[in-house]
């Protein structure tokens, strides 16, 4: 693979209130398939670095950051996840590599099945991973108080400033779901969060931004509703443990089926030894990522 995992080409697509930064990995063939991936709540798109380093160019991966994130910071709202769809839809129209795969992690998952229900001539295949599927609430439990329990550090960051470049690593070091994983790759991807100037660095996230996603990912009708109305094939993939590491991770098969998940229309399957976050920074969770995009890309192209 030619293109750096950990320095892709950078472009920008036009959107509604600004431009969308979209980082790219080319094919090695330019006859290669196309395959749009979309991070996760408080990420950026540089958390597809190690899915596009076993692509290693046999397809041309396309990974936004999404508004209100990263170099897309600068974006204005509304915010929302159908407003992130639209975007996903807008960068596959703009490029012209439509229809394409689209892969989302966590709350990209939910995006990207959105993308799939409102443009359905944009995708022809979803890959969800450890996300898309909504549980109600308990009841008495706060919005407020279920997205600060789900998220938690990924959260906490987001009100914090850090006097250089060092403490932001420490900080993330210090993450139960990495601490004793940390990599070239991991420490390049929550580098590329920071702005700012010492000592006020801070996290690119834009706080509106992540409270209202956060807030339809819990309770949005139309994204809870997504999965279930899927006009294309689709796979779900989910890891064994969560996002802190704990043993028990946010899906499992009673869960799914509690959820009504249909299998025979979206089959799912866990990814042993991963969490929340290596299932797609980790060697065999993004190998299993890889392993099922090009099975259907490959075909299709």
């Amino acid at each position: 693979m030619s293109q750096s995992p950990l320095k892709p080409e950078e472009l920008t697509v036009p959107v509604p209130g600004g431009d969308l930064a979209v980082l790219r990995w080319p094919a090695e063939d330019p006859e290669a398939p196309t395959i749009v991936a979309v991070h996760g709540i408080t990420a950026n798109g540089l958390a597809w670095y190690e899915v596009a380093r076993r692509l290693g160019g046999r397809a041309t991966l396309l990974a936004p950051d999404l508004r209100g994130r990263g170099a897309s910071r600068s974006v204005a709202g509304p915010y929302g996840l159908a407003r992130h769809a639209d975007d996903v839809a807008a960068l596959i129209g703009a490029l012209g590599s439509g229809p394409v795969t689209v892969v989302g992690h966590s709350m990209g998952a939910w995006v990207t099945a959105l993308a799939a229900v409102r443009h359905p001539g944009l995708v022809r295949r979803v890959l969800l991973v450890d996300g898309a599927v909504t549980f109600p609430l308990p009841e008495g439990v706060r919005e407020e108080d279920a997205l600060g329990a789900v998220l938690g550090p990924a959260l906490a960051r987001l009100s914090m400033t850090f006097p250089g470049r060092d403490a932001y690593r420490e900080f993330w070091r210090g993450h139960p779901a990495f601490a004793d994983e940390w990599t070239e790759g991991i420490d390049a991807y929550t580098q590329r969060d920071l702005v700012g100037a010492e000592p006020e660095l801070r996290s690119s996230c834009v706080l509106e931004a992540v409270q209202t996603d956060g807030g339809q990912v819990l309770l949005d009708p139309e994204a809870a509703a997504a999965v279930h109305r899927l006009p294309c094939p689709a796979e779900l993939l989910w890891a064994e443990r969560g996002l802190l590491d704990e043993p028990q991770g946010l899906y499992s098969h009673e869960r799914l089926g509690l959820a009504g998940l249909d299998r025979e229309r979206v089959p799912a399957a866990p990814v042993p030894g991963t969490n929340h976050y290596s299932i797609i920074w980790g060697g065999s969770g993004a190998e299993r990522i890889v392993r099922s995009l090009l099975a259907d890309a490959l075909t299709a192209g």
